[in-house]
């Protein structure tokens, strides 16, 4: 699902919260663990809430994440979440769950979901950049595409506080996706992330903050921490940076929890007008060609 033009002015203010977890490999206890962090959300409403990657299996391999994969729009994961969005009136970015579009597929996607307040699913994402890397750390090799097929659309959705820009976790590699979401006017991106402890500790904020001041576009990352049951240990700091490049919101314990703040949308159009990176690049796009 694609959505180029915004159908709404970005409100004066919106609370943002990203959802820092150390999720278990069956869904059932994240759940449980969701509902209690969710009790703990702030008022404000309209509010957006992300969750991590892999919020409801983690740590059980890609096998195990294959066998609970739904097929898309059925199944009691997504039935779950739709439930979440509905019971606390939040707009809910699913993290990532395991779909598949028919029952003989090998691989699944890692889709992000998002949903609205009345609990309608209004966008998928499939997470297009897959970790397939090598990490001095107790894994050591990630192999993301053996189990997952890789996404192949860029993804923004219209929403009442404006245009929301879907991206998940090794993602924020690659600035170009980042950029064809503020092109089709993305006003706030969203990241849940699995950041390993190594990559995170030497990456995660600089390039969270340096994809956000690219794009004048606040970020909005969740994650998971931890050790988890395969002995993957995650980087955490879940976090919120402004269109500044600022970090207005972080987890900085190795803790589940929530990072939330009030962003003003509208501030950061006049970040947009003071230093017009947009329509400086468009006038010179056919140099990069």
């Amino acid at each position: 699902m694609t959505t180029a033009t915004p159908t709404t002015t970005p409100q004066q203010a919106l609370q943002v919260t990203a959802v820092q977890m150390t999720s278990q490999a069956e869904p059932a206890a994240n759940f449980a663990t969701i509902r209690q962090l969710f009790k703990q959300l702030p008022a404000a409403r309209p509010q957006l809430v992300v969750l991590p990657e892999a919020c409801l299996c983690f740590g059980a391999g890609d096998k195990r994440q294959r066998e609970l994969a739904e097929l898309t729009g059925e199944g009691s994961m997504q039935a779950q979440l739709a439930e979440l969005a509905r019971d606390f009136g939040v707009y809910l970015v699913a993290g990532t769950i395991p779909l598949i579009d028919d029952m003989e597929q090998a691989k699944f996607t890692a889709a992000s979901l998002v949903f609205d307040p009345q609990g309608t699913c209004i966008a998928r994402y499939n997470k297009v950049h897959l970790f397939d890397v090598d990490v001095d750390d107790n894994t050591k090799s990630y192999r993301e595409s053996a189990w997952t097929e890789a996404g192949d659309e860029v993804v923004t959705v219209s929403t009442e506080f404006g245009v929301l820009g879907l991206a998940v976790c090794y993602d924020v590699r690659f600035p170009e996706l980042f950029r064809a979401l503020r092109e089709r006017g993305a006003d706030l991106i969203v990241l849940p992330s699995a950041f390993t402890q190594v990559t995170g500790a030497a990456h995660w904020h600089v390039l969270t903050r340096a994809r956000a001041i690219e794009q004048q576009c606040a970020l909005v990352a969740a994650a998971q921490v931890g050790t988890h049951a395969n002995g993957r240990q995650t980087f955490g700091h879940a976090l919120i940076v402004d269109a500044w490049g600022s970090i207005v919101a972080e987890c900085e314990q190795p803790s589940e929890g929530l990072a939330t703040a009030s962003i003003e949308l509208h501030k950061q159009q006049q970040i947009r007008a003071n230093i017009p990176v947009s329509k400086h690049y468009s006038s010179r796009k056919q140099v990069y060609k």
